[in-house]
């Protein structure tokens, strides 16, 4: 989803509060601040939507709060992913480089979620043609769960928008 897209589902008898912070190199502080806002939000409903990285970080959020989660093309093992990387790195979506430092691989283990408990809150999304991740091992991670799996497309889903329809379907439904 995004921004406008909420807005555009927002009624003022249904408002959708929209929360997506620039999340931190340290996943113990990201989820610090993440768990903060909802701990202080006064929704009475959540989905929580990850991508990559943010999809582990979703797993760990809906298995936290027992609610909904999609997750797109989801580092579900980002502790072994990201141990090579260890150092000074470049943002995914910026130049900005930062710090990736050795215990952020303990802190990504401790939110690691070994099997989710109830694969019907889960929707996930994978392509074939994802460049950085498995998505059979997506699709086995998620087993029980709604799925699609794209054929081609690539690690960050360009054709999203097409899927966005099943995603709001997913979501709209208790």
């Amino acid at each position: 989803m995004t921004g406008e897209a909420i807005k555009l589902l927002s009624t003022p008898e249904n408002p959708i509060e929209w929360f997506c912070p620039q999340l931190l190199a340290s996943p113990k502080e990201s989820m610090d601040m993440v768990t903060a806002h909802i701990d202080r939000s006064k929704a009475d409903r959540m989905i929580i939507i990850g991508s990559s990285l943010g999809g582990f970080y979703t797993n760990y959020l809906v298995e936290k709060y027992g609610c909904k989660g999609v997750v797109l093309n989801p580092a579900v093992r980002a502790a072994r992913e990201l141990a090579p990387h260890v150092g000074m790195m470049t943002s995914y979506d910026s130049d900005e480089p930062f710090d990736f430092k050795p215990e952020y691989i303990d802190e990504l283990k401790e939110l690691q979620i070994e099997k989710i408990s109830q694969p019907n809150r889960y929707f996930l999304i994978a392509a074939k043609g994802d460049e950085l991740l498995d998505w059979r091992e997506m699709v086995e991670f998620y087993l029980g769960g709604a799925q699609l799996v794209l054929e081609g497309s690539d690690h960050g889903i360009a054709d999203y928008a097409d899927h966005l329809p099943k995603v709001i379907e997913f979501i709209s439904t208790p």
